[in-house]
Order: structure tokens, then sequence, then C-alpha cells
């Protein structure tokens, strides 16, 4: 029984788009450390390492000092995570392609269920406005982008 070109060319649709995930989920996110397994490294060690831009926009500016007062505590200083307690923001799994803007804010406003990483599941946080994590995202977004993630 012969299938013909159209299944020669499904299969090869099919062989190239899991090349690509393979290579999608195993390629390097930029310059910076890749990500150790969580719970692999040192308790409080930073998880990545991260280029911070020469200079941030405003808005980044004002996002990094909430960033620092609500989110680094758990994220580390410039969304590197901290191995024992929080995620990398600084990595490919936060893509825009993958968690866009609004993932942020659910997240921040009401919390996510761990689904990435076994940190467990981050709770809402308290204090944040809409304004708030406008800024944060655009501070994560452009350390991202110094990084090779966008």
């Amino acid at each position: 029984m012969t299938f013909g070109k159209g299944a020669a060319v499904i299969g090869a649709v099919a062989a190239a788009g899991v090349a690509a995930l393979v290579l999608w989920t195993t390629a390097p996110t930029g310059d910076h450390e890749q990500t150790k397994a969580a719970g692999g490294g040192t308790e409080g060690a930073a998880i990545v390492t991260v280029r911070v831009p020469a200079q941030f926009s405003p808005l980044a500016r004002t996002g990094k000092a909430a960033f620092e007062a609500k989110c680094a505590a758990c994220h580390g200083k410039n969304a590197s995570g901290i191995e024992g307690k929080g995620p990398p923001l600084v990595h490919k799994y936060y893509h825009p392609g993958h968690h866009g803007d609004a993932a942020f804010f659910q997240a921040a406003h009401n919390g996510v269920r761990s689904h990435h990483w076994r940190f467990g599941d981050m709770p809402p946080v308290e204090g944040l406005t809409d304004a708030d994590i406008k800024a944060i995202v655009r501070y994560v977004r452009e350390l991202q982008k110094e990084n090779g993630i966008f």
C-alpha cells in the first residue's frame, strides 16, 4: 500500500514540528546562565544570571521599585529567581508569547497554581494596583529583552 505525496508531506511537517518543539524547549534563552533544576541549587541562591540593561525606560524604573518591594523576596533580584523560594521571570517560560502580560496581572491579583516549577502555588500579592503591575511587567520585559527573551 502506498500513501502518496500527501502522507509524506504530513509526516515531514510532523517531524519538523517535533524538532522545533525540542529545539525550543532546549535552546538557550540568551547568554544568561541556563536554569538549574528547581531544588537542585544552593538554597537562597539566584537560579539564573541576569544581564541588566544599561538604562531602563521611566515606566520600567517605576516597575523595578515596585518589583523590589513586592516580588523580589521570592523572584529574586532582577527577577533571577531564588532557589527554594520562587522561579526566575527572566526565563523562556515567561516569554511574552507563552505568558502574556495578562498572566502577570492574573498572578498578582489571584495567585497562580504551580505549573512550571516545584515552588508551590503563588499567593495573590497584596497592595498592588494595576498601574503597579503594568510597571512591573515593563521592568520584567525589559530584563527579558536584554537577556534574549522577547
